[in-house]
């Protein structure tokens, strides 16, 4: 209690009067209790036409409910507009009628899209049915005929929308307002085989020129979970649970277009594939679900955006392959998984992109080869079995077997091929239990990945076997308000000395770091282990409206997860708090408002501490329905491991981050926003990192069919230590640094064109170009010192010259005559990516994908400015088109 009177106080402190008036009145919510509601459903024998008129008999045998409650913005309030439901089933489906009110139906938000994103008015059903009050399916109607379905899994904390089950639909405009009927196949729900069944049930309708969200079962906003607190369905009796089996063929032939290189064997202009695979999904049980996949391709994914990285840190992709993001979270194993956030929040002992990554494997070749290297290894094989019984075991198992990939080398007509990517199997399993009601869960994850390295020359590349494993426990109380959750993970690699010496020495982990007492390089292990794990308390949401939560994290020195995980970096002690005071409900000017206050501290295993700031952020919702946030990050000490990039620790600059964040009314066919940040170093630093960011974006929805977007981002910086190189002198190491100015632009663009609800044509283009410039060329001589300019050594004009003929720096050191070339660092980067992709879903879970991409990288001249690099540049070197035709057929 007195921790949050603590944070009450600092609320007051940071946002005033304001606030304070803000929280004046009471909400109808607060006059309202929960009442527990039940739906009871019956049998029928006729089944009705899914028409969304409801006129057939069948319907008559139930009645409607009705008397919806606001969940968004004002939750407890009555809504502007009610709806009404019914609900019937026979022995293969479940039936749902709605009946969506409106008194100015010419202002019903009919606009179209792509399955799944949810545009316009809605209304959807959560059908808890596997009744561990943890789980659910939803199934979304929108006006304009639209799908949107969602597997719901932690009580309503995730929506996975890759799930993609067969049902049908029909919406209608009449009169009243809308309506909608859909007819749900038992054989996509999971259900035990009881005579009677009782699910959990939901019902949520979006009232898109309201901006709100009312629901039947009304979940007053401090409660915590979703699917804990859903309605009751009863009167299903009598069915049986449906084993789902579906077999999707595909075909795919693709041609790819190229600049011709008379000089190059391999480029010749263009290149064409036929290929093949199958999908499929058979029901082992009700509960436990087979998918596998032979041969799969993604060609119709979109590509990644363009990114350049100077940090050394890993950029963490999401997931776009569907076998591999359905079901994900059955395999998620987040170690740490905090509200305050952090780079350790992306550590997981399972990313599936390493899965069919591109080839990692090196080889030299002399100056005139040339070479056809894969950009992707094939994947022969996958197969997952997962799924959650009525027992409350969640199971997900995962095997993927990767091909070995060559790269094809030419000297002067003499063809070689060298192993660039070995065979391997992947593996990771994952079982949990939910308990009391799912008030608890406990589970175990296992990932493994074996590689054939035996005569592929690439043993010292490549651990042979790498390991990892953990468990975490999650446990609520007082109605879930109160959480306890951990988290305890481990990992053993093996390999050659040479690779675990590599390993040891890698971006990650860096034992040789000179300063380092508790760190050491073993050149004689043929394996590296270590562990990690987490600890948080936290206190979400009671009848106060404040949430707390602190805990730690930690990774040993030993750690490795980036074989089949993911980690950035081990040798690591984090501690965080996070608090956050809302407003649920529209008081004022505010539809919503949220504070937030964060607090982090790193360590080393070796005590060192590295790193201390605290944050201050707020949300708000207006009653325009504009959105507005801002806040600030003060870094008070930030000292790096790894900016010198095995060197020692490098104290870098103090300062204050902030920013703002501002967003129109997202109702207009017009939407923009941009977000403005900044990082300006402060005391005996003032002026030694100034960093700026620009990010705008616009939306323009063209007609109901027809959306195109806009996002501009800009970013520079001025970094006067930024990492150049590293020189091996007979009596000490040189750290050279030099004085950074960078600067990069992008524009992305977006259209969208829906012929129907399952006819869409999507564009995504990116150009995107990076320029750096270093100057004041200096090397480290006390890295930690607390004052900037105790911590190097800037070179005189008279100690460093440049040499255009060789694109060096040459460097005669005035006081000990040590000579040394260091490489011009200046870069300009450009890069053009786009998709365009026609997709037909022709009937329901079948598929006709055409798509064109292209690609364009270009490395130029630094000293051009970055408008002129664009218009001059960008499509100067060979542009890659590939054009796809894909067609897959589901039968089920």
């Amino acid at each position: 209690m007195i921790a949050k009177f603590y944070h009450i106080f600092l609320i007051c402190i940071f946002l005033g009067p304001g606030t304070l008036y803000c929280q004046e009145g009471d909400n109808l919510s607060t006059t309202l209790e929960v009442e527990h509601r039940t739906y009871t459903t019956k049998k029928i024998v006729d089944a009705p036409k899914i028409d969304a008129q409801f006129d057939e008999a069948c319907w008559d045998e139930v009645e409607w409910q009705s008397d919806f409650i606001v969940n968004q913005p004002n939750n407890g309030d009555v809504p502007k507009r009610q709806t009404k439901f019914k609900i019937i089933y026979d022995d293969n489906h479940l039936y749902l009628a709605f009946k969506c009110f409106h008194e100015d139906i010419s202002k019903i938000e009919s606009r179209l899209s792509r399955r799944d994103n949810f545009p316009g008015d809605w209304i959807e059903v959560n059908i808890g049915s596997f009744g561990d009050k943890n789980t659910a399916f939803s199934f979304t109607s929108s006006v304009s005929g639209v799908k949107g379905d969602e597997f719901i899994t932690n009580n309503g904390n995730n929506w996975d929308d890759n799930w993609n089950p067969i049902w049908y639909h029909r919406t209608a405009i009449d009169s009243t307002g809308w309506t909608s009927e859909v007819k749900i196949p038992f054989s996509q729900l999971r259900f035990g085989n009881q005579e009677e069944q009782e699910w959990g049930i939901q019902i949520q309708r979006r009232d898109f020129g309201a901006d709100e969200r009312s629901s039947w079962q009304w979940i007053p906003r401090n409660a915590s979970g979703w699917v804990s607190n859903f309605g009751t369905l009863k009167g299903i009796k009598g069915i049986k649970p449906k084993r789902q089996i579906e077999i999707q063929p595909y075909v795919l032939s693709s041609l790819n277009t190229y600049d011709a290189d008379p000089n190059n064997p391999f480029a010749d202009g263009s290149d064409t594939d036929f290929n093949f695979g199958l999908d499929g999904k058979v029901g082992i049980t009700n509960d436990i679900t087979l998918d596998f996949t032979i041969n799969p391709d993604f060609g119709q994914v979109e590509a990644d955006p363009s990114q350049l990285n100077l940090d050394g840190f890993q950029i963490f992709f999401s997931e776009r392959r569907p076998f591999f993001i359905e079901n994900n979270n059955l395999f998620d194993f987040q170690v740490t998984g905090s509200s305050a956030g952090g780079n350790y929040d992306a550590d997981n002992l399972f990313y599936s992109r390493r899965i069919g990554a591109s080839p990692q494997g090196g080889v030299r070749v002399v100056d005139e080869a040339f070479t056809n290297r894969p950009n992707f290894t094939s994947i022969i094989g996958s197969a997952k079995v997962s799924g959650k019984t009525k027992t409350g075991w969640s199971i997900g198992v995962m095997e993927s077997i990767t091909a070995e990939e060559k790269v094809t080398i030419d000297v002067g007509g003499t063809r070689t091929e060298e192993v660039i990517q070995p065979l391997s199997n992947n593996f990771v399993s994952r079982l949990s239990k939910d308990f009391n009601d799912g008030a608890t869960t406990f589970g175990a994850t296992m990932t493994f990945v074996n590689r054939k390295l035996g005569g592929t020359g690439l043993e010292n590349q490549f651990h042979s076997d790498a390991l990892s494993g953990g468990i975490n426990l999650r446990h609520t109380w007082k109605e879930r308000e109160w959480q306890i959750k951990g988290s305890l993970i481990f990992s053993e690699v093996k390999g050659t000395s040479e690779k675990i010496t590599n390993t040891q020495q890698s971006f990650g982990h860096y034992f040789q770091r000179p300063d380092a007492e508790h760190l050491s390089v073993d050149t004689t292990l043929t394996s590296l282990g270590g562990n990690g794990g987490s600890l948080i308390l936290a206190n979400y949401w009671g009848e106060d409206n404040i949430s707390v939560e602190t805990g730690m994290t930690w990774r040993s020195t030993g750690l490795e997860l980036n074989d089949l995980g993911f980690m950035n970096t081990a040798d690591e002690i984090n501690y965080f708090l996070w608090s956050a005071y809302r407003i649920p409900t529209s008081k004022g000017i505010f539809r919503s408002f949220q504070w937030n206050y964060n607090h982090w501290s790193r360590w080393t295993a070796g005590g060192e501490h590295l790193y201390l700031a605290v944050n201050t952020n707020a949300h708000a919702s207006f009653t325009n329905y504009w959105n507005v946030s801002l806040g600030f990050n003060y870094e008070f000490k930030d000292i790096s491991q790894k900016a010198l990039f095995g060197g020692p620790l490098l104290r870098r600059a103090p300062g204050l981050y902030k920013f703002i964040n501002v967003n129109s009314d997202s109702r207009k066919k017009f939407t923009f926003g941009f977000n403005v940040g900044g990082f300006d170093a402060v005391g005996s630093d003032a002026g030694s990192v100034i960093v700026k960011n620009i990010n705008f974006w616009t939306s323009y929805q063209i007609s109901n069919a027809f959306q195109i977007s806009l996002n501009p981002s800009y970013f520079s910086q001025h970094r006067k230590i930024q990492n150049v190189g590293f020189q091996s002198l007979a009596t000490e190491p040189r750290y050279i640094t030099g004085t950074l100015d960078q600067k990069s632009l992008s524009l992305s663009i977006r259209a969208s064109y829906s012929l129907t609800p399952n006819l869409t044509v999507e564009y995504w283009g990116q150009p995107f170009n990076s320029i750096g410039n270093y100057s004041d060329f200096k090397y480290i001589t006390n890295p930690v010192a607390k004052e900037f300019t105790d911590r190097f050594y800037q070179y005189g004009d008279d100690e460093i010259t440049y040499n255009a003929e060789s694109d060096q720096y040459s460097v005669i050191e005035r006081d000990n005559g040590y000579t040394y070339n260091i490489n011009n660092p200046d870069f300009n980067f450009l890069q053009w990516r786009s998709n365009m992709v026609v997709r037909w879903e022709y009937k329901p879970g079948s598929e006709l994908f055409l798509v064109w991409t292209q690609s364009s990288t270009n490395l130029t001249d630094p000293s051009q400015g970055i408008f002129t690099s664009l218009k001059d540049d960008l499509f100067a070197e060979n542009t890659d088109n590939i054009f796809l035709l894909k067609a897959t057929y589901r039968l089920y």
